[in-house]
């Protein structure tokens, strides 16, 4: 399954290592553009799918999850094994710093 709620074994490819600054993990551009989309929905809920419809990369999910960037919100009973997570305020403030959302924005 591509979304999946396992994190042992998560392996990211040399050229997607993060980069630390003294914050912390420096997010990816497809982790910025996956938690960005959750700044402007309800309780901050974070997509399961992205603007062409493809499953969001269990992997993006996995690593913004284990850097307290986002959390499980609840279960998906139709889909067990789809996490289903939102935005934490250390994700919002890091989005705000890295890739801001402006009021433009739709």
């Amino acid at each position: 399954r591509a979304i999946s709620g396992k994190t042992e074994g998560l392996i990211r490819p040399m050229s997607e290592l993060a980069a630390y600054d003294a914050q912390g993990p420096i997010p990816t551009r497809a982790e910025l553009a996956y938690l960005r989309r959750g700044v402007r929905e309800p309780g901050g809920k974070l997509p399961l799918f992205d603007r062409r419809g493809q499953e969001i990369s269990a992997a993006i999910i996995q690593i913004c999850l284990a850097n307290g960037w986002a959390v499980h919100w609840f279960a998906n009973p139709v889909k067990p094994d789809w996490l289903v997570c939102r935005l934490t305020q250390a994700g919002r403030d890091m989005v705000q710093h890295y890739w801001p959302v402006t009021d433009q924005e739709d």
